[in-house]
């Protein structure tokens, strides 16, 4: 049975929107530690007590998966402050916080001067909806 400091390994599906956007169906089932905040909170508390065989839908809300969006985690950078040739919308940036945590970013706009980051998780305000077998608990 699932409990805290168990190892477990799921297959899953997740979807946003009923939008498939992840899945470990095609690949190794994902292995986590109960309780060591390895998955988000959310689907760890979903999976408490399950055991081997077991299937679960989860529905997730922002606060328990990857938070609100937050409109000022939207910045512009001057295009000379970025060291990468060619800048293409789409692409994830590596920048450091004052603190000297790196945080990752997706380009969403260019123009001569300026690129626009969105640094909000690409989940982030969205309600996840996971379809959940469990493979195995040790």
């Amino acid at each position: 049975m699932i409990s805290n400091g168990k190892k477990v390994k799921i297959h899953y599906t997740l979807k946003v929107n009923k939008e498939v956007v992840d899945s470990s169906l095609e690949k190794d089932p994902l292995e986590y530690e109960q309780g060591s905040g390895q998955i988000i909170k959310g689907l760890e508390v979903a999976l408490e007590g399950l055991k081997p065989g077991d299937k679960k839908e989860v529905f997730i809300g922002p606060d328990d998966a990857y938070g609100p969006f937050h409109q000022e985690a939207i910045i512009q950078v001057p295009k000379s402050q970025v060291n990468i040739n060619p800048l293409e919308i789409g692409m994830i940036l590596t920048s450091q916080t004052p603190e000297g945590q790196n945080v990752r970013g997706i380009v969403k706009e260019l123009d001569d001067e300026n690129v626009t980051v969105d640094f909000n998780h690409p989940l982030a305000g969205k309600e996840l909806h996971f379809e959940v077998e469990v493979i195995e608990v040790a």
